[in-house]
C-alpha cells in the first residue's frame, strides 16, 4: 500500500479499534484462474499472536476456500471515508491551486489462512460474530433461538476461516497534509454529511 509518511498508522491498537468498528472485510486469494475476492464479516481475536487472529466463515459453494488453507491472503478493511472538495479549503481563497481529494482511514492485514469443517469451530464463530452484532439491540437474537437442527444443517453449508495475522498496515488520509485552516474547514464542511470523516480530521489534525 502506497505510505506516504504522514498518512501512515502504526498504533496496532488503533488499527485493531477500525477492523472490530468496520469488521466486513475484503478477503483477497489466488485460485487457479486468478486473483479472488470476497468479502466476509470477521471477528479480531486481538491477544493471539504478534498482531491478532481474524475468524470468519464462507458458504461451503463458494470456490473461494478451496486453495485458501496455507495460503497468504490479505483482508482489506474500509472505514469512513469522503469526497473532500476544494472549497473546504482557505487555500482555494488564497491562491485558488486546490484540486479535489480523498479522505479515507484503512488496515490491511495479511497472514496465512487455514480452512476448517469442524462443527464445534463453525458453531463457537458464528456464536461470537452473532453475539457481536446483536449486543447493542435491546432484544438480541442468540443463535441458539433458531431450531438445533436447523443450525446444524446451515454449518454444514459453511467452512470456517482462521487467519494468524503477520503483518498490519494502516492508512489514514484525513487532511493531515494540509494547513491548519485547511483542516479547519474540511472538519466544518464535512460535519454535517460525514461526522465520522469530520472528526478524524480534527482527531488527526490536531485541531
Amino acid at each position: 500500500m502506497y505510505q506516504p509518511p504522514h498518512h501512515r498508522e502504526d498504533r496496532i491498537n488503533v488499527q485493531h479499534a477500525l477492523i472490530e468498528a468496520h469488521p466486513f472485510g475484503l478477503l483477497i486469494s489466488t485460485g487457479p484462474d486468478g486473483l479472488l475476492a470476497n468479502g466476509l464479516p470477521f471477528t479480531l481475536k486481538r491477544g493471539q499472536g504478534s498482531f491478532g487472529v481474524l475468524k470468519a466463515h464462507i458458504a461451503r459453494a463458494n470456490d473461494q476456500w478451496q486453495t485458501l488453507d496455507g495460503q497468504q491472503v490479505l483482508v482489506v478493511f474500509q472505514g469512513p471515508l469522503s469526497y473532500v472538495s476544494p472549497s473546504f479549503y482557505e487555500t482555494k481563497q488564497e491562491t485558488g491551486k486546490v484540486v479535489p481529494t480523498w479522505n479515507y482511514a484503512m488496515v490491511q492485514a495479511r497472514g496465512t489462512a487455514r480452512v476448517s469443517a469442524d462443527h464445534a469451530w463453525l458453531d463457537t464463530q458464528i456464536n461470537e460474530l452473532t453475539d457481536q452484532h446483536e449486543a447493542g439491540r435491546a432484544h438480541p437474537w442468540a443463535v441458539a433461538d433458531a431450531p438445533e437442527p436447523y443450525i446444524q444443517s446451515q454449518l454444514r453449508g459453511i467452512i470456517g476461516i482462521e487467519i494468524a495475522i503477520d503483518a498490519l498496515e494502516g492508512k489514514w488520509k484525513v487532511s493531515q497534509n494540509r494547513p491548519e485552516a485547511d483542516k479547519r474547514g474540511v472538519a466544518r464542511g464535512l460535519a454535517e454529511v460525514n461526522p465520522a470523516m469530520a472528526g478524524l480530521v480534527r482527531e488527526f489534525g490536531k485541531i
